[in-house]
């Protein structure tokens, strides 16, 4: 059996990893969760059997020794808690974002002797992706043009009730970064490498530091171009995903996960999935054991998950300094290879109730302090 282990039990554990592990139950044994809050962990591992609860990762890692740790935590806690995991000889599924920029990303892939760290990107693994996949690589429906991907979701203000959210410095962006990553994932693996990326990033409305909308421009490696929304201001909720080649177009329109009714294609005689499996956590889960038996490298880690981040890099370095951002500009001279809002903040910050002004890198501006006005010439 192997030996698995939870890293923070809040909702996503609780909702996506632990029955995605359930399915596989017939080589998986969870033996241990940890959680900063001992009486959540104590409720989380009560709740679904599971014999140890810790509230230090180190401490866990020493005593339960497990082959895989899924790291459920907020994203500024990833890149340490998943090198720990990686030194201490465990392979590594982490949440995404994988971590708040390039430079932590490469750190993690530093890590990694032997021991692998995947980012959980399980829109790739549907069985309506496997097949408009192969369609693309076969070249049977023709040469990629146009792509559109939009993540039109809604969040309101009580969800940024959470500290940690809508934070530079702990969530890493807005729905560029956390909500519209997997649709833009799931592009990539469509339409390939990126060449040049133009983008606008705005907070309408919402009270945090970050963007609440972006929206991008995309010249590919293969010439094809493409359009991007991330939105978490939009009461209907959707995610869609066009793709126009020479000889076809293929949509696809769910919010969190798809199965194969949610795909459409031009050409229904070229659209036909020999089985049908949601793109879930428990679709990736499947791919990722079976990676850890074989002892090879599973999707979705290294350069694999580096792709995703650097677009999402690459998108927010061309909204901020206004100008077109080659892929090759990413570089680690480059301020937004360290950080996501390229070391300063880029929008205006609204203040929420009860809770200081913050800079990126934390420090609150005193109260009762404004910036001066500019005078107009």
């Amino acid at each position: 059996m192997i030996r698995v282990a939870i890293a923070g039990t809040g909702s996503v554990a609780a909702a996506c990893h632990m029955p995605a592990l359930a399915a596989e139950r017939h080589r998986v044994q969870v033996v241990a969760a940890v959680d900063v809050d001992s009486v959540r962990v104590k409720a989380f591992c009560g709740e679904h059997g599971i014999p140890q609860a810790y509230s230090g990762l180190n401490e866990m890692l020493a005593r339960e020794r497990p082959d895989i740790v899924h790291i459920c935590t907020p994203p500024h806690a990833h890149a340490r808690q998943v090198v720990d995991c990686l030194k201490a000889g465990a392979w590594v599924w982490c949440e995404k974002p994988p971590c708040l920029s390039l430079a932590e990303h490469d750190r993690i892939t530093a890590a990694e002797r032997g021991t692998f760290a995947a980012v959980v990107f399980q829109h790739r693994f549907g069985s309506g992706a496997r097949h408009l996949r192969r369609l693309v690589e076969t070249g049977e429906l023709g040469r990629p043009m146009v792509a559109l991907c939009v993540t039109a979701w809604h969040r309101d203000r009580s969800y940024y009730a959470a500290p940690w959210r809508g934070r530079w410095d702990t969530e890493g962006g807005g729905p560029t970064m956390g909500h519209g990553i997997h649709q833009m994932d799931l592009m990539l693996s469509m339409f390939g490498d990126w060449e040049e990326i133009r983008a606008m990033a705005r907070r309408v409305d919402r009270p945090v530091e970050t963007e609440d909308v972006s929206v991008a421009s995309v010249r590919f490696a293969n010439g094809a171009m493409g359009s991007v929304l991330n939105s978490v201001l939009s009461p209907r909720e959707e995610s869609y995903l066009r793709f126009d080649f020479d000889r076809a177009t293929v949509e696809l329109r769910h919010v969190n996960g798809y199965h194969n009714d949610d795909w459409t294609c031009s050409r229904p005689d070229l659209w036909q999935p020999p089985d049908d499996v949601a793109g879930s956590h428990a679709a990736q889960l499947a791919a990722l054991l079976d990676s850890y038996e074989r002892r090879e490298r599973p999707a979705m880690s290294g350069k694999d998950s580096r792709a995703t981040l650097e677009f999402v890099t690459g998108l927010y370095a061309a909204a901020f300094t206004g100008r077109p951002v080659r892929r090759s500009d990413l570089t680690m001279d480059n301020p937004f290879y360290h950080r996501l809002d390229g070391g300063t903040t880029p929008l205006t910050v609204r203040r929420r109730p009860g809770v200081p002004l913050r800079r990126p890198g934390g420090c609150a501006r005193p109260a009762g302090r404004r910036r001066p006005t500019p005078r107009r010439r």
